[in-house]
């Protein structure tokens, strides 16, 4: 019985230092191995691994992409003095978990991403500090993003860390030029107004005399043609006139005369004062002259 005993005694004890002496290492992990506070191994594969019990101490650290994303935007000043807002992001994975945790100890994930954000604002200050407000917010925004990704990633590789990705979310103008600028666009907006309204009032007039001289042409023409057809009309009836007084002279004079009459004694109240013997009463007088 004392055998068996000692016998499951120093089995439990051997299934103990066994346990104690396998770890695993996830797919989504590094892990490093620590011999009396001194790195010996690194694991960055996924499996099942061993070390000595008691003696060796294992530590995890995430090798999945993270993000740095800021609370709050910053203030950028450009080449021209004027600042702008600039909100970011950055994406970032441990590459070389050694370097990473003798950069920053017991710090961990918080002290990196302190690290990092001050790298990243190094970057932001000197890209915007070089370009103007159009080449920030239009002209160069994806050369900013490359310039800067290139930048954070030389520095934080010595410190273990791949910058993966940096990102400006939005790029906007500080609160005390967007009232100036708003004001310029307006005062902008405004000139061109003016002088639309101005070629267009030109235009008007423009049209206006053209179409008041094409008024006067077509009116005058008209009354060329009037008078033209009118003087032809004259013309006409005088030779027709004419060619009937010649064929009967004495009936052409009666017929003007008692039109004449018909004319002259239209009403009453109506006077003449001639001599009796005139012309005029040539065929109101008898066959006796009376």
């Amino acid at each position: 019985m004392k055998n068996i005993g000692l016998m499951l005694i120093g089995f439990f004890v051997f299934l103990l230092l066994l346990i104690m002496s396998v770890f695993t290492v996830d797919q989504r992990e590094y892990a490093l191995v620590f011999r009396l506070g001194e790195i010996v191994s690194v694991k960055k594969e996924p499996g099942l691994y061993f070390k000595v019990p008691l003696v060796d101490d294992v530590k995890y650290f995430d090798k999945r992409i993270m993000t740095l994303d800021w609370e709050a935007a910053a203030k950028f000043n450009t080449s021209e003095n004027k600042y702008m807002l600039v909100d970011s992001f950055v994406k970032w994975r441990i590459v070389d978990p050694a370097k990473y945790y003798v950069s920053f100890k017991e710090g961990g994930e918080a002290a990196a991403e302190d690290r990092l954000s001050k790298v990243v604002n190094a970057g932001l200050r000197y890209e915007f500090g070089k370009r103007t407000v159009h080449d920030v917010i239009a002209g160069e925004r994806d050369a900013i993003m490359d310039n800067l990704r290139k930048r954070a990633d030389r520095e934080a590789a010595q410190i273990g860390i791949q910058v993966v990705d940096v990102r400006l979310k939005r790029v906007d103008y500080s609160e005390e030029i967007s009232k100036s600028v708003f004001d310029r666009m307006i005062s902008e907006r405004k000139r061109i107004a003016n002088q639309l309204r101005s070629e267009g009032g030109a235009a008007s007039e423009k049209i206006r005399a053209d179409a008041d001289k094409q008024r006067e042409v077509i009116i005058a023409e008209a009354f060329r043609d009037a008078q033209k057809t009118k003087g032809e009309g004259d013309a006409s009836a005088a030779k027709i006139y004419s060619s009937a007084y010649g064929k009967k002279p004495e009936f052409y004079a009666f017929y003007r005369s008692t039109e004449a009459y018909k004319n002259s004694f239209k009403s009453k109240s109506d006077v003449m004062v001639l001599d009796q013997n005139s012309d005029f009463f040539k065929y109101m007088r008898g066959a006796g002259g009376k």
